[in-house]
């Protein structure tokens, strides 16, 4: 008869196919019950945190939910950094885990209860007569709150006999969520108002637009605006047409992008939080911007908001370009164009006024968008000799292939990838550990991507401080993505963050150095290519690489030798700001 591990196992293969983890006495009859009984795919790492991570970026990279597993106690408690970032990421996923006895605690046990919710996330414990009922439960709620969820297995409990497995019902996600009431609707009208009478407006999208479907509705709303448009580091790619997008905003953003979105009347941002980053604390639009926010929170998330709507990003956007189209139904996708006219009116700031008094040289036409994009190409070499991580980038980003998924890890070279390695979807850049400030969230990140898309180059960019922190997944992402793989190591001997805050203020650096590693040998040492790159042309391995069979290439692991005396403009943001 079937265990409560495997009523678990079974019902939550039929929600999800894919399980991270490493075994222990806690999952043991669950991973058994995985192996024999389900179609779903058990993929070992070699940290419990990795189970986590690698849950996480399966979801980022395909919208999927996946599965962790650890063991109880020390297991457990090894995944807490990644629950948290995952928390504070939004991403729905389900720890399976081994816990206490029924009967109480052991000496080797801990409250896991106490420390998920510590952490922000809800615990579900199965019993021998709910286990299949209680992991729906879970999984609905993973997926309805956007948060992960622990579902938990008593020791005394995982292998006791459960009968057949029941019927349980299907997970119910919620509806998107629509505006609603007399305030929401005045809202719309007033932000469609805003927009036809702009003479600069700007549309600023995030994560949240990408998860909601609104990529198809926000570019027909682009293009009815005439506005220019950008996202945020996790949205990057949500407009579906490039040529008058201006990247990422924030200290990611090139700085004639920014200094366009200053000169914004109207911004309108459509599921994005407006964190520190974003809003480059406080700078990022001008005093003067009319700035209006479309999120599902429960209420704005910046104090630059001067009108707020509670509604999914795909359906404001749809409503915003009924709303539009109904202002200038002569022209209903072309608000940008001179020779457009309307009967009607628009009302802005209480003034109401024909739509052709208004009629203007459309603002994105009069700029020079391709230099507002551009980066500092940087120098071959920094001048201590080691490459200049610009140039490195740049570099890379040419010889990288087009079909790349880019997840990263956290550090000060966050900046690099993000600036110079463009993507074509939101899904294809990660950023794990950034949501909470972590590092070493890296290589387990490689093998969740590299599951949940098989056809595409799954690229890790990563310091030398969070890859020697996770050292030990570096085999489970060779192992995951083979010669689908690419890891970037931005080594430049240091915490580079810390380097340039605290060592700036004066503080002892001895601390913050690290003993310059060879991470080509540790690739060697688990089956990858290991290339030392310490001149631009040492890359040129990277583009035989990307031209060779996929299948029969291996893992490639390029160590950088960078220089730390080149700070990355979002860092020196943060320098002012902490100076």
């Amino acid at each position: 008869m079937p265990s409560v591990s495997a009523h678990v196992a079974l019902t939550l293969a039929q929600h999800i196919d894919a399980v991270f983890g490493v075994m222990g006495n806690g999952n043991a009859y669950f991973l058994d019950a995985i192996e024999t009984q389900t179609d779903a795919v058990f993929t070992a790492v070699r940290h419990e945190q990795g189970a986590v991570v690698a849950a996480d970026a399966h979801f980022r990279a395909s919208g999927r939910i996946a599965a962790g597993t650890s063991t109880y106690g020390a297991g457990f408690t090894n995944t807490l950094t990644a629950l948290a970032e995952a928390v504070q990421a939004h991403v729905p996923l389900v720890l399976v885990v081994g816990d206490e006895p029924t009967s109480g605690p052991r000496p080797w046990d801990v409250d896991q209860i106490a420390l998920a919710s510590a952490v922000g996330a809800r615990t579900y414990t199965v019993g021998r007569a709910d286990a299949a009922a209680t992991t729906v439960i879970a999984i609905e709620h993973a997926l309805t709150y956007r948060v992960p969820v622990v579902l938990a297995i008593p020791y005394d409990v995982a292998a006791l006999e459960a009968g057949p497995v029941p019927a349980a019902p299907e997970p119910r996600v919620p509806a998107p969520l629509a505006p609603r009431g007399e305030f929401a609707e005045g809202m719309l009208d007033a932000i469609a108002a805003a927009l036809a009478a702009a003479e600069r407006p700007f549309l600023l999208a995030g994560r949240g637009a990408w998860l909601s479907g609104a990529s198809a509705a926000l570019g027909e709303l682009a293009a009815a605006t005439g506005a220019l448009t950008a996202s945020t580091a996790l949205g990057r790619g949500v407009f579906p047409a490039v040529r008058f997008d201006l990247g990422v905003t924030g200290g990611f953003g090139a700085e004639g992008a920014m200094d366009l979105i200053r000169q914004a009347d109207v911004a309108v941002v459509f599921g994005a939080g407006l964190n520190q980053f974003t809003m480059r604390f406080g700078a990022l639009f001008a005093p003067g911007t009319k700035v209006f926010q479309i999120d599902i929170a429960p209420a704005a998330t910046h104090a630059h908001v001067g009108g707020f709507v509670r509604a999914d990003a795909r359906l404001a956007a749809e409503a915003l370009v009924a709303r539009l189209t109904a202002l200038s139904p002569a022209a209903p996708h072309d608000f940008g164009d001179p020779s457009r006219h309307a009967a009607s009116g628009v009302s802005i700031t209480g003034v109401s006024r024909p739509v052709s008094e208004v009629v203007r040289e459309p603002w994105r036409e009069s700029v020079d968008l391709a230099a507002a994009r551009a980066y500092d190409h940087g120098d071959d070499l920094a001048p201590d000799g080691r490459l200049d991580p610009r140039s490195a980038a740049r570099r890379v980003a040419e010889l990288l292939p087009e079909d790349r998924v880019v997840v990263s890890d956290g550090g000060h070279f966050i900046g690099w990838a993000n600036m110079y390695w463009p993507v074509a979807a939101p899904d294809r850049m990660m950023m794990i550990g950034t949501a909470f400030q972590s590092i070493g969230q890296g290589w387990p990140s490689v093998v969740g991507a590299a599951l949940a898309r098989r056809d595409a180059t799954v690229v890790l960019t990563s310091g030398d401080g969070g890859g020697l922190m996770a050292i030990a997944d570096l085999e489970s992402a060779v192992r995951a993505a083979a010669g689908r793989g690419v890891a970037v190591i931005w080594n430049d001997a240091a915490y580079g963050a810390e380097v340039n805050l605290y060592g700036l203020k004066g503080l002892a650096e001895a601390p913050m150095r690290i003993p310059e590693v060879d991470f080509a040998a540790f690739a060697a040492a688990v089956g990858a290519e290991g290339v030392v790159v310490r001149t631009l042309a040492d890359l040129d391995r990277l583009g035989s690489w990307t031209a060779e069979d996929p299948t029969t290439r291996r893992f490639l692991l390029l160590d950088l030798r960078i220089s730390g005396d080149v700070i990355a403009p979002y860092q020196q943001e943060i320098i002012r700001v902490n100076s």
